[in-house]
C-alpha cells in the first residue's frame, strides 16, 4: 500500500468514534520502517482554536486499515 492510498482515508478513533482527520505525512527511519504517521485535524473549528492542528499516530496505535477508514486507538 502506498502513502497516497492512506492519505485518502479518514482516521477514526475507535474509543469514541470521532473523525480525527487525514494522514498527511509519514516518518520513516533509515531501515525503511514507518515510525509514525502525521494526521492533520480536518475540522476548521478545531484548527482555529487548537495550538497544534496535527498530531502523530504510531503503527502500534493503528487497529485496522479498511477501504475508506483507518481505525486508531488513542
Amino acid at each position: 500500500m502506498r502513502l497516497s492510498d492512506l492519505q485518502s482515508k479518514m482516521v477514526v478513533n475507535v474509543k469514541d468514534g470521532k473523525h480525527l482527520g487525514t494522514i498527511i505525512d509519514a516518518e520513516v527511519n533509515e531501515a525503511g520502517q514507518i515510525l509514525y504517521f502525521t494526521v492533520m485535524v480536518r475540522h476548521l473549528f478545531k484548527r482555529l482554536f487548537k495550538s497544534e492542528p496535527e498530531f502523530n499516530v504510531t503503527i502500534g496505535q493503528i487497529v485496522k486499515i479498511g477501504e475508506d477508514v483507518i481505525l486508531v486507538d488513542l
